[in-house]
């Protein structure tokens, strides 16, 4: 019999499990302890020599063990990004408390977000496609070498057989993949989905993002991650997972779930941008931001905190501080504002982690500072060398891509109305 969906505008949608695997550490209590903590997952990279490179700075997942988390027979297969989406979907269906059965593992699915996938496992598909042709490419490869692999190793591992969608849309991959998975439970195609985003650092990504003169320190200077600081000059590339788990607020009552949040809303939006430059102007931001706060039926001066997209770079960070200037400059009480790439780098599919880490600044009141910021170039209201205590009714996550692609989601607190 075919499965009935309907689709309920009006379905609240929470946040009832987390998944992670960061520079800051693998699971919600190390991420919390570390990054609200003030600390930086930026370092010298281990996994790749840099030496003929301008920059040599990047946010690498260390202490890592996959085999904690996935079966011996499945994790040869598996190349090195899936295993951090299988075991950030692991981590944040365990902390949703939720047992895949035979009851219930064709109403879970995942939805995850990928601005390049594998580009390792790529790169050395092609090299020995065009070095011995044919017959010497290793077929083991070719799975993980689609974008998909994460996202149906993730399935196969954990046995759930629900919507499997794979978003690939540059630097806000996670954020779409997540608005996508708020519209299915709105749509009533899932019980459960797991949504976020997983990229990971390779020799040939990050020498590309150098050519293109993208990484710090382009244009001189000293090279790190420093989000609306004066003296930014450029992001630092990462890598990481991070997954939510995603239900109706009905069925997370239903089961008991001390659920962290609700998301409220969504709003995405584009301007017109080179496909490999960040926005310089703020209008599409702007757009953006307002379609999230009327989806979501909250008002700007409703919003408490921003997680800000900001990397560190001249153009990104200019053009979303000049939007957040024009939206909140009727409200006397400014929201808060945190960017965490200065403590992760940017990964472009991070707003899974940051995600993760907005819910957790919901539940717990408190935000993390934002590293790197020492002399802010904005009149803006920054947390910035300590983590700061705000209660948090409403808040903004901001995604923003190279190319001129926004998407924005807004998270709220709990509250004892129509619970």
């Amino acid at each position: 019999m075919a499965e009935k969906s309907q689709w309920d505008m009006k379905k609240r949608v929470v946040v009832s499990g987390l998944g992670m695997v960061t520079p800051l550490g693998v699971g919600k209590d190390e991420f919390y302890q570390r990054l609200f903590g003030g600390e930086c997952g930026i370092g010298e990279i281990n996994a790749f020599d840099t030496k003929d490179f301008t920059s040599h700075l990047g946010a690498e997942v260390t202490n890592f063990s996959p085999r904690d988390f996935i079966s011996v027979k499945n994790l040869r297969r598996m190349d090195k990004i899936s295993p951090m989406a299988v075991a950030a979907s692991r981590l944040a269906l365990e902390d949703a408390e939720i047992q895949i059965n035979a009851d219930n593992r064709d109403r879970i699915g995942i939805i995850l977000g990928t601005a390049f996938g594998a580009t390792d496992v790529t790169v050395q598909f092609a090299e020995n496609l065009l070095a011995q042709g044919p017959a010497a490419a290793n077929p083991i490869l070719v799975p993980n070498t689609v974008m998909n692999a994460p996202a149906g190793h993730a399935s196969i591992e954990l046995g759930f057989r629900g919507v499997n969608t794979t978003v690939t849309h540059y630097a806000v991959s996670a954020e779409i993949a997540i608005s996508y998975a708020v519209a299915e439970i709105r749509r009533g195609t899932a019980d459960f989905i797991l949504a976020g985003g997983v990229d990971i650092l390779s020799k040939f990504y990050y020498e590309s993002l150098t050519r293109f003169h993208a990484l710090s320190p382009a244009g001189g200077g000293q090279e790190g991650s420093r989000p609306f600081d004066e003296t930014r000059n450029g992001f630092v590339a990462s890598e990481g997972c991070g997954i939510v788990c995603l239900e109706s607020m009905e069925s997370a009552q239903k089961r008991g779930s001390d659920y962290y949040c609700e998301i409220k809303g969504f709003g995405l939006g584009s301007s017109i941008c080179s496909p490999t430059q960040w926005p310089r102007e703020s209008a599409g931001i702007e757009k953006a931001v307002t379609r999230a706060l009327k989806n979501s039926e909250v008002t700007a001066a409703e919003i408490d905190a921003v997680y800000a997209a900001a990397n560190g770079g001249k153009d990104l960070d200019a053009a979303e501080a000049r939007a957040y200037e024009k939206l909140f400059a009727e409200d006397k009480n400014k929201p808060v504002m945190t960017a965490i790439k200065g403590a992760l780098g940017e990964s472009f599919s991070g707003g899974g982690m940051r995600a993760c880490a907005l819910a957790l600044s919901v539940k717990e009141k408190m935000l993390p500072p934002t590293v790197g910021l020492i002399n802010p170039v904005f009149p803006l209201n920054y947390v910035m060398k300590e983590k700061q205590k705000t209660d948090i009714k409403n808040a903004l996550l901001s995604g923003i891509s190279f190319g001129g692609t926004y998407a924005c989601l807004v998270f709220a607190g709990r509250s004892d109305e129509g619970e």
